[in-house]
């Protein structure tokens, strides 16, 4: 990560996720910002690879900015910091496009390493936030998106577990004994029939449909 986007009102709570992005990825550059009309200023000089955004800011709710974001392309890592951690705040988030969320009173090192932890394709959730997601999907909640479920061949059920897992395409590809091309085809075509942007969203799917196992 070269350079990173704080959407934070909270000049100290904007301090310290700034120094937690600069401590998870070595030289990266941070513009700091603290409402949605500074992001989107920033955003027109320079798209950042990663964005850490609050959801309560003074002029507006930052799942705006999320959607926004994630609509103008696909490569920067939307990440959730906030103190929310209902169903009300989480799941409007994660539809709008967030690859994260993690919670503003969690150890900074926990931060740290689940913001690291983007690079190897893991999604960055908060203990209590994905120990919540797998309850309630393992319970046969809604689908990530909000929208009916599609039904995946088995060969995009079994890289939808992978790709839930972490696993990066090359080993996706690997592992079923595939192309990188028909790896990639695969994720394409299950984020298309399943309506979902990210690998956060993947992780909620493959746990609902039962492709991997909530309590290990």
């Amino acid at each position: 990560m070269k350079y990173g986007l704080v959407v934070e009102d909270q000049p100290s709570l904007a301090q310290w996720l700034g120094e937690t992005l600069r401590e998870s990825f070595t030289g990266i550059e941070i513009t700091v910002t603290a409402t949605l009309a500074e992001a989107r200023r920033a955003l027109q000089a320079r798209r950042p690879e990663i964005a850490l955004i609050d959801l309560g800011l003074p002029d507006g709710n930052g799942t705006d900015l999320i959607r926004e974001i994630c609509a103008s392309g696909p490569a920067c890592h939307c990440v959730v910091t906030t103190i929310y951690a209902d169903d009300r705040h989480l799941f409007p988030a994660l539809t709008a496009g967030a690859s994260g969320y993690l919670l503003k009173d969690q150890p900074r090192e926990r931060t740290i390493a689940a913001l690291r932890g983007i690079a190897a394709g893991e999604p960055p959730l908060s203990a209590e936030i994905a120990r919540r997601l797998l309850r309630l999907f393992a319970a046969d909640g809604p689908s990530a998106s909000g929208a009916p479920a599609q039904h995946l061949t088995t060969r995009e059920s079994e890289t939808l577990a992978l790709i839930a897992k972490g696993y990066k395409i090359a080993e996706v590809a690997t592992s079923l004994g595939i192309t990188r091309n028909t790896a990639h085809g695969f994720i394409k075509s299950i984020y298309r029939k399943l309506n979902i942007s990210n690998r956060a969203q993947a992780a909620v799917e493959a746990t609902r449909r039962g492709l991997i196992n909530p309590h290990l």
